[in-house]
């Protein structure tokens, strides 16, 4: 079974796309939402590729499963509201006003600072999870 990757970024919508498929993409005010809308998308698509034709990528010929990356601004509007920045800010060491660059787009991170938030929410998580 392959593994198509979808990119999920975050500017007043989510949007989707992949670049295993190019030409399609999907809008989305909600996260849940997305990934439907992306899924749906994919299958139209692949729909009109068939009508008309094309070839089909190799990756999409079989069974396949889509595996979502969002990016750090789509991540962090993600979580805002379920997680204060105070404590992403602690647990990251990345300060709050930084934090709030990268969920605005005002900055991107660096890949290790996009890390650190994705250790970060893991951390978080691992905590929530150890509850009993």
């Amino acid at each position: 079974m392959e593994t198509i990757k979808v990119h999920i970024d975050w500017e007043g919508n989510y949007g989707a796309a992949s670049d295993a498929v190019l030409g399609c993409v999907a809008t989305h005010k909600t996260f849940e939402g997305i990934k439907k809308a992306y899924a749906s998308a994919l299958e139209f698509h692949l729909e009109g590729m068939r009508k008309d034709g094309d070839e089909i990528p190799k990756a999409l010929q079989g069974e396949y499963t889509l595996e979502f990356e969002l990016t750090a601004q789509a991540l962090l509007h993600r979580v805002d509201g379920i997680i204060t920045r105070a404590a992403l800010a602690r647990i990251t060491g990345i300060n709050e006003k930084q934090l709030g660059h990268y969920m605005t787009g005002h900055r991107n991170p660096r890949p290790a600072q996009r890390e650190k938030i994705i250790s970060g929410l893991h951390q978080i998580g691992e905590e929530f999870i150890s509850v009993v």
